[in-house]
């Protein structure tokens, strides 16, 4: 019988573990994983479990959902399905996987939640989240694609916790509404979000990686309507994007034809502005008449925009960028971490396989760390909560750094 793969950290009073197993019976599997827990972690009380699984254990997700509340009595447990699964350095996006990471987090306050969007998609049903205005909280989300308006969900959030983090993925696996699967508690859904609120004594940080780097001259939108640009600096805005495109050589020109993104900056008070300011969205097409360029965002005039070029080797110096700057910046080192990535990513774009979670465990150590390939990233930038592609959403677990709190 295969053993699966363990790993666990510890702190003065934060433990995480996790395990992973390649098995195709769902119920040896779930077996395997809750063992190899226990073994890890002895006798201590589980607060907080996640669990993520390929398509081919999404039809006995119940079963997933009834052995961990059996064997493992997780005070607070999520999960999904998903388009391929993470688990420590490893990524398997085809084949069959599931993983289970656990974390004991003693006076951390864990909030289980639920979100549904009413049938005729006109009201968002929130029962039981907490009163708005909240400071210092973090929101893990796990949201069903094919039901669930996202961006409206986060407008939502961000209007109502304008001080708290958002992040998570979107459930993969399924190709149609009512294919993927949802895990809260002993619950499952294949609709909506399921979420827990975390507040107290904890470091919650966030990295995310839109896998972009800049090229060009940053412009002022000077004149736009809705997701349509027509000036950026006064000239026409694809005059400036033909001027961008022919200053590109060779190679970045034919990467340029499938992968120029525009990058807008969303906290315009800074100084100056770096890698991790922009919100990175899709060019979506030109009008060559009225010289507009259309992106996958709405615009305003008075927004700092510049142009981005996504490849292999950007998003890997991204992803490392971030990581290493999140450990220079502070104190108290990694004890966990999830990592939501996109289902682009992976050795479609990299040529290879585990590159997001190798670089997860290089540059933030081997740590415990599970996640799965998403149909969507949920990550901060410029202090709000966005979804992304084409983007790895990193949750870093923490003790709070001396005289700072959480971060």
């Amino acid at each position: 019988m295969m053993t699966p793969s363990t790993v666990t950290t510890t702190s003065s009073t934060l433990q995480f573990a996790t395990a992973l197993s390649r098995k195709t019976d769902t119920e040896a599997a779930v077996r395997d994983l809750a063992d190899a827990i226990k073994r890890q972690l002895g006798t201590a009380s589980i607060d907080l479990a996640f669990v993520f699984f390929s398509s081919h254990h999404a039809e006995k997700a119940s079963m997933i959902s009834a052995m961990l509340q059996s064997e493992l009595r997780p005070k607070v447990c999520l999960g999904c399905s998903g388009e391929g699964v993470i688990a420590g350095s490893e990524e398997i996006e085809s084949a069959a996987a599931l993983t289970v990471w656990v974390a004991c987090l003693p006076d951390v306050k864990l909030t289980p939640l639920r979100l549904s969007v009413s049938q005729m998609q006109d009201q968002i049903l929130m029962p039981g989240w907490p009163e708005p205005g909240l400071a210092d909280t973090t929101f893990l989300i796990l949201a069903d694609p094919f039901s669930t308006p996202t961006q409206e969900v986060l407008a939502l959030l961000d209007d109502r916790y304008p001080q708290g983090k958002v992040i998570g993925g979107l459930a993969g696996g399924g190709q149609d509404s009512g294919e993927n699967r949802l895990l809260l508690n002993d619950q499952v859904f294949d609709e909506g979000v399921v979420a827990v609120q975390i507040t107290g004594p904890i470091a919650v940080r966030t990295v995310t990686s839109q896998g972009c780097r800049p090229i060009g001259e940053r412009f002022v939108v000077t004149r736009a309507e809705g997701n349509l640009i027509y000036e950026l600096g006064g000239v026409s805005a694809l005059k400036r994007l033909q001027d961008v495109f022919e200053s590109l050589g060779g190679p970045q020109r034919r990467d340029a034809h499938r992968a120029l993104h525009l990058g807008i900056v969303i906290d315009e008070y800074r100084s100056e502005f770096k890698r991790g300011d922009f919100l990175i969205r899709n060019l979506i097409g030109a009008d060559q008449q009225a010289g507009a360029v259309a992106i996958g965002e709405v615009v305003l005039e008075g927004q700092t925009v510049q142009f981005h070029l996504r490849d292999a080797k950007s998003a890997s110096d991204d992803l490392h960028f971030l990581l290493v700057t999140d450990r220079t910046h502070h104190h108290s080192p990694p004890l966990g971490a999830l990592l939501f990535s996109c289902c682009g990513r992976g050795e479609g774009l990299f040529g290879r396989t585990h590159h997001d979670s190798g670089v997860v465990q290089e540059r933030l150590g081997p740590i415990p760390t599970a996640g799965f390939f998403a149909q969507g990233e949920i990550g901060p930038v410029g202090g709000r909560s966005f979804l992304h592609g084409y983007t790895a959403s990193v949750v870093v677990f923490a003790e709070p750094d001396p005289h700072k709190g959480q971060s």
